[in-house]
């Protein structure tokens, strides 16, 4: 019989991989909350009119990178490829714009995109996500900047750079729309098959486009931030000089676009040196049009994606070697010996100490192996005699000292010589 194997671009993390995302996913949520950000857990699949109305029916996801199906009434549903859309259809379904306190919200988990794996792009991936709704002040597109570079920094990621540009209102994105066409039809010949499809639609992905050909084609293009009407300069302005005050540095990059008419002001990418081609590790900024483009109310909003693979590829080995750390290891063997551990494996981990034993191995040799296999710090010896004194031999597996102590109130004692460490 043939084995089952994995979809192509769907990962198994496996336990020894986990510590790495347990801690990238505990430093995300303290982050979050931290910066008063409280947890949204949205569907994994809606439906696919709230994409294709909220990312674009005219962006590759939408047209090439969806996981659709129909629900059994023809519904058409889909897998989401993204959070935003989902928690901005939660703020507007259960109405929390009706709520007087601010309303930022945070996600963790899965993600589908029907993409070419590669290092760090996977059809199934991970997302955190925070999405700030109902102020316009510039202080909310630096806090959101803010808590994704503090957050990265904190885990020690290497050759980070926040890059960031201005999109202006929509007003400008219209007045420029015309000078950006006008440029790239002198350039057509030059530009990939999807930049000349997309330049009567969506000209401004043409500055985003990756494919080396099309960045030299458009490396003098005329500049929104050339265009900016006297208020988005000021709001621009005003996020250079916050990010200035509180020791976050920047670099201006006007290629950096959002290609969609909700996305407005400012755009914000963090990249690294250490990811090759795709750099990007997260990237945000602000949507004051999306609300309103779903049918809820005009309320401005924030935010930003941090992709977790990618973060996990940059992360120090060293950052979560001990998380998967067992501290004792029960060795327990003969018959009273073997009751009498069941109990007290039992009684450790209810005062939250984590133990484990091997219930294959019946004798002592064999369970200090497993012991040593297992990278627990200390061996509990109990087999038979130990039974009859009332005591166990605590043995340090790394520099095999043993010491004798009174099996009654065992757990208690570890417990208090833990906490003094």
């Amino acid at each position: 019989m043939d084995i089952i194997k994995g979809i192509k671009g769907v990962k198994d993390i496996l336990p020894e991989e986990t510590p790495r995302w347990r801690l990238i996913e505990d430093a995300a949520r303290r982050w979050a909350l931290c910066y008063g950000y409280q947890e949204i857990r949205i569907p994994i699949f809606e439906l696919t009119a709230l994409f294709a109305r909220s990312i674009g029916a005219t962006t590759d996801i939408v047209e090439k990178e969806m996981y659709t199906f129909p629900d059994r009434d023809g519904t058409s549903l889909t897998l989401r490829p993204e959070g935003t859309a989902g928690t901005v259809r939660a703020f507007i379904e259960h109405n929390r714009a009706a709520d007087p306190l601010p309303q930022k919200h945070f996600y963790l988990g899965p993600m589908f995109r029907h993409e070419r794996p590669q290092a760090g792009r996977l059809r199934q991936f991970h997302q955190f996500g925070a999405e700030s709704f109902g102020t316009s002040d510039p202080r909310a597109d630096i806090e959101v900047i803010a808590l994704l570079w503090r957050l990265l920094s904190d885990l020690t990621l290497p050759g980070l750079t926040l890059e960031i540009n201005s999109l202006g209102s929509s007003g400008d994105r219209a007045a420029y729309k015309p000078i950006l066409l006008a440029f790239l039809k002198l350039q057509e010949s030059h530009l990939c098959a999807n930049c000349r499809r997309r330049m009567d639609t969506n000209p401004l992905r043409a500055l985003d486009c990756k494919v080396p050909d099309c960045r030299v084609a458009t490396e003098s293009a005329p500049r929104l931030t050339d265009h900016l009407s006297p208020e988005a300069r000021v709001h621009f302005d005003q996020v250079l000089a916050g990010l200035t005050a509180i020791g976050i540095p920047y670099r201006l990059n006007p290629r950096l676009v959002r290609g969609l008419d909700y996305y407005c002001l400012t755009s914000f990418e963090i990249t690294s040196t250490h990811l090759g081609a795709q750099n990007a590790v997260g990237a945000g900024g602000r949507y004051d049009g999306l609300v309103e483009a779903l049918g809820g109310p005009s309320v401005p909003a924030v935010g930003f994606a941090v992709g977790l693979e990618r973060v996990s590829l940059m992360l120090p080995e060293t950052s979560s070697s001990s998380n998967n750390e067992c501290l004792y290891y029960v060795a327990a063997f003969g018959e009273k010996g073997t009751q009498l551990g069941l109990v007290l494996l039992d009684e450790l981990r209810r005062i939250g100490l984590s133990a484990q034993c091997d219930y294959r191995a019946t004798t002592l040799k064999a369970h200090l192996r497993q012991a040593d296999r297992s990278a627990c710090r200390y061996a509990i010896l109990l087999g038979d005699d130990e039974a009859t004194r009332g005591s166990i031999i605590l043995r340090n597996l790394a520099s095999k000292a043993q010491e004798e102590l009174p099996l009654a109130g065992l757990s208690h004692l570890l417990k208090a010589r833990t906490t003094s460490v």
